[in-house]
């Protein structure tokens, strides 16, 4: 029996009721965002960039007046760009990046994390979003305005580069930058069009071409795609940029762009789950949605006979894993642009299925039905909280598909769109 699709009704209350996480969570004094409701959660930077691209959302759709929105903006710009940048261990950020995770009280670093550079990036273009909307020659807009250039503008893209020809992870004081850089198909498509886009520091054109040429193209459950493993991959750079009908020198290629790439992605993590090759329970076209999430582990169980590994948070991928199990249906609504006919009907069994994955800020970040401990009830294990990197995805990616809104408001952002000439995209739209 198949779901029927979700109401429209309900789709939007989740939208409002997930922007709810950035509305109650955020610190009001800096504006610093925790990775988690778990408690004594460390703020991570990439949910304040989400929470900043919700709020013109979150405007629009009369979830806070527009005059709140900008004072919670200015906040957060203003402890970014006042914040200290430098070498010594409890900074802020260096050239013109930020650490991974920072105290909630008092912005510095926590533990011994890394200058996070894709990390760095989901703040920016948050800050990006933010200018490009908050459009009105008031004193507080300017203020947005200039600040998320100020911040934007000293982000030193060719020291990231650490003098080879891809981007790196990150650094750290302590041992200078990570041994791994930007390869494979990834989440940082949006990192490089905004570092080609760099009005002071850019990257140069051949950083693209070196990371498009690592891209492994493969055939999973019948369908030619690009391949990445978690389902958030396909869904994170596409929050800012519309991908319809623009193509660089590797999709014009292989002849489709990347929304499309994403489209296939999603029909193959559903047919992944029909398919159920670990023979995990619930997995069926109404239950999948495999991507970076938290989970039940770690642990050890046997059970129908299997001894399983469950993993804690994980980036779970298919269609060689990790997968234990875990669901996060937050990952299938960040999917609505791409295969809104098979979404749709997920979130509905969703809500059918398992009523007790919801609460005050919609979908908790994942549920796995094969998880079966002491203390677990017969539907298995169900996160307790949620996560600022799951709730940023499920109000843009609504937005893109009930309205395009945000996808139109990203055009009109000319860093953005210099990146995406300077990458190789065209067509289409731009």
């Amino acid at each position: 029996m198949t779901s029927k699709p979700i109401s429209r009704a309900a789709l939007e209350k989740l939208q409002r009721d997930t922007f709810g996480y950035f509305k109650k969570e955020t610190n009001p004094k800096n504006g610093l965002v925790p990775d988690s409701t778990r408690r004594g959660s460390h703020c991570s930077i990439a949910a304040v960039g989400l929470a900043l691209a919700a709020y013109p959302i979150a405007v629009e759709r009369n979830f806070v007046l527009r005059e709140e929105a900008v004072e919670r903006v200015l906040t957060t710009l203003r402890f970014f760009w006042r914040s200290p940048q430098g070498t010594a261990p409890d900074a802020t950020g260096y050239k013109g990046f930020y650490y991974h995770f920072l105290h909630m009280d008092s912005g510095r670093r926590a533990w011994e994390c890394e200058v996070s550079t894709i990390d760095s990036t989901i703040l920016i273009a948050g800050a990006l979003s933010v200018a490009t909307y908050f459009d009105q020659e008031t004193e507080q807009e300017h203020e947005v305005r200039t600040l998320a250039d100020n911040l934007y503008r000293r982000m030193d893209w060719q020291w990231a580069l650490n003098g080879e020809g891809k981007v790196s992870m990150g650094w750290k004081p302590e041992c200078g930058f990570l041994p791994w850089c930007w390869e494979g198909y990834n989440e940082s498509i949006l990192l490089h069009v905004l570092g080609l886009g760099s009005p002071t520091y850019p990257l140069p054109a051949e950083t693209y071409k070196a990371f498009t040429s690592t891209y492994a193209w493969q055939e999973i459950h019948g369908q030619q795609q690009l391949y990445a493993g978690p389902l958030f991959i396909h869904q994170l750079s596409h929050l800012w940029i519309d991908f319809r009908e623009i193509q660089d020198d590797f999709m014009r290629e292989k002849e489709i762009d990347y929304f499309e790439n994403s489209r296939r992605a999603t029909y193959t993590q559903q047919q992944y789950a029909i398919s159920n090759p670990r023979e995990f329970r619930g997995y069926s076209k109404d239950i999948w949605g495999i991507t970076a999430s938290d989970g039940p582990g770690p642990a050890q169980l046997t059970i129908d006979g299997i001894r399983r590994n469950f993993f804690d948070y994980e980036a779970r991928g298919i269609p060689y894993g990790p997968d234990d199990g875990t669901i996060a249906p937050w990952a299938v609504v960040a999917s609505l642009p791409f295969a809104p006919e098979i979404v749709l009907p997920t979130l509905q069994h969703f809500n059918e299925a398992y009523p007790e994955m919801t609460s005050e800020y919609g979908f908790k970040c994942s549920f796995n039905p094969t998880f079966a401990a002491d203390d677990q009830g017969e539907k298995g294990w169900i996160s307790k909280g949620y996560y600022g990197l799951d709730q940023g995805p499920v109000v843009i990616m609504i937005e893109n598909y009930l309205s395009g809104f945000f996808w139109t408001l990203m055009k009109r952002c000319p860093y953005l769109v210099t990146g995406l000439h300077r990458a190789g995209f065209k067509g289409g739209w731009l």
